[in-house]
């Protein structure tokens, strides 16, 4: 009798649906946009040519993270250091943008693809701006 209440006791407990996760708040903007940005970006630089794995698309895979990167940096330092990362970061956007139009060029995404990619690194462009703007005045 006793294992009969536990069993169901546990097959409750699992069934139960788990308490939403408190948001903190501290999680900035462009950390989620970058997320989602290569989120976006890997699955799409899968269907690349093989031949250029080696080069264009892990240069572009490593602007991607490098940028990712140096907005984590950023976010860990202050004053001149911050701004210092955040301009990294700036120069590793302007490496992908470089190599999505490339991309786009040799006909590796489509059009509605670089729009779409577009819209999303120029919306962390703004972010990063509105960083750089902020910290530039502290």
């Amino acid at each position: 009798m006793k294992q009969t209440a536990v069993k169901q006791t546990v097959a409750r407990q699992a069934t139960a649906k788990k308490p939403p996760e408190k948001k903190t708040g501290t999680e900035m903007p462009i950390f989620t946009k970058t997320a989602d940005f290569l989120g976006w970006l890997v699955p799409c630089s899968n269907h690349f040519p093989k031949l250029h794995r080696h080069t264009i698309t892990r240069r572009l895979m490593e602007a991607a993270l490098d940028f990712q990167e140096s907005l984590l940096e950023a976010n860990f330092r202050r004053g001149a250091e911050r701004l210092k990362s955040l301009n990294d970061a700036d120069l590793f956007l302007s490496k992908v943008r470089l190599y999505l139009r490339l991309a786009y060029d040799w006909k590796w995404i489509n059009m509605g693809q670089y729009e779409h990619v577009g819209k999303m690194v120029a919306e962390l462009g703004r972010l990063l701006g509105g960083w750089k703007r902020v910290t530039g005045m502290k």
